[in-house]
């Protein structure tokens, strides 16, 4: 579990030192792996704030909807977040009163997290592990995996295994709700530079398809120090592809939503692909 801590939440960060050079990219021995690194860093919650609660919001409502726990009394139902970040999903879903454990490899997020709860006096679980670790409980009635937390590992088994967790930690009739990106409309529309300002930060993207991978550099600038350079290599997966590897597991796959309003997928017109899988 993660630390307790006592006090607020700070309203202004405080950014460490790095070398220009620390890149975080993974398939270095020298060097840790991409994701543990750039979730790591202050910086990530900056570039990326533009995903606020009121996305967060309308996707926790069509979870819920789809899945009929909407129906059911929350403080009865246990819900897993997995990769949850700074959690903004497992916050919304603990404000309706479900019981609700959030999962993140990155101790600064969970940090972030927990110290959001305090200040919105929820009540929450957090735990700190590599999504490959997570116990198989059979005590959760959802496990959610939201805004492109799948395929970051180097190997298909690794994310087979992820997987397995999920499956291993629902109890029967549990649903699994599994969020990527849908790489048909991605290969349509990808923009494979873009320049933009979050908050006092100036934020360089380049994105590449790599194979089967995603690849997207980022440049971030501040007034305090030299530019800094992290990259994200997701995997995609086709429609097929991960329909197989959810039913080979065992889950029963009932709805593919394209979007957090619950829109009807159309592999080329939907930007996400959202899974709705439940555990026999």
């Amino acid at each position: 579990m993660l630390r307790e801590t006592t006090g607020k939440r700070s309203t202004s960060l405080h950014y460490p030192q790095m070398n220009k050079d620390n890149h975080g990219i993974a398939g270095n021995s020298d060097q840790k792996q991409w994701f543990e690194e750039w979730f790591n860093h202050p910086f990530y919650l900056e570039v990326y704030r533009h995903r606020n609660s009121e996305e967060a919001q309308s996707c926790i409502r069509t979870i819920l909807s789809l899945t009929g726990l909407d129906k059911k009394k929350p403080e009865n139902i246990r819900i897993l977040d997995i990769a949850c970040g700074a959690g903004r999903h497992a916050i919304e879903l603990a404000r309706s009163g479900f019981m609700v454990t959030g999962n993140d490899l990155s101790p600064f997020l969970l940090e972030e997290a927990k110290n959001e709860a305090e200040t919105s006096c929820l009540k929450l679980n957090f735990s700190c592990s590599d999504m490959r670790h997570i116990p198989a409980s059979a005590s959760f009635d959802m496990v959610i995996q939201l805004f492109t937390s799948f395929g970051y590992f180097s190997t298909i088994d690794d994310d087979r295994l992820v997987v397995h967790n999920a499956f291993g930690a629902l109890l029967n009739g549990g649903w699994y709700v599994l969020d990527l990106i849908n790489p048909v409309h991605l290969c349509k529309t990808l923009v494979q530079e873009s320049h933009r300002t979050s908050g006092a930060l100036s934020v360089h993207e380049t994105r590449e398809l790599e194979g089967r991978h995603i690849k997207k550099t980022i440049t971030i600038t501040s007034k305090e120090q030299e530019a800094i350079t992290f990259t994200e290599s997701v995997r995609l997966y086709q429609r097929e592809q991960i329909l197989a590897m959810l039913e080979g597991e065992g889950f029963a796959v009932s709805d593919i939503v394209g979007g957090y309003e619950g829109e009807p997928f159309d592999e080329n017109e939907s930007g996400r692909m959202i899974l709705f899988a439940r555990k026999p």
